[in-house]
């Protein structure tokens, strides 16, 4: 996992994540966003970069939440990848991070191909 950050004017800081959101990058991932949270006055995470996410990844998530209401600081997730809407989705968590669920235009497209596929099977 790769986390980019971009910080703008007011404190607020957006963390960009690419590549695999495991088991295997949680460690590192999670001393980054700490710190960009404990940093930042709002701290925003663009998901939509996000290739493969398991419950590590989601318990990261879900620390940083709860890092983020104690510090009375706002959190955002947005650009959901597929990965990560799937994993959000099997554990019933979107609504807990209380952010709206937009698909990016990468993840629109692909599952588009997928329906017409589908859809020429069963014909």
């Amino acid at each position: 996992m790769t986390i980019n950050f971009e910080i703008a004017p007011g404190g607020r800081c957006k963390a960009v994540v690419q590549g695999n959101m495991t088991i295997y990058e949680a460690a590192a991932g999670k001393t980054a966003l700490l710190g960009a949270l404990a940093d930042a006055a709002e701290l925003e995470i663009d998901m939509s970069w996000v290739v493969e996410m398991d419950t590590a990844g989601l318990q990261l998530l879900i620390l940083v939440k709860r890092e983020s209401l104690k510090a009375g600081k706002p959190l955002r997730l947005t650009g959901h990848s597929e990965a990560s809407l799937d994993v959000l989705d099997r554990y019933n968590l979107a609504g807990y991070f209380g952010d709206p669920v937009v698909i990016s235009p990468r993840t629109q497209k692909k599952t588009a191909g997928a329906r017409s596929r589908a859809a020429r099977r069963r014909t």
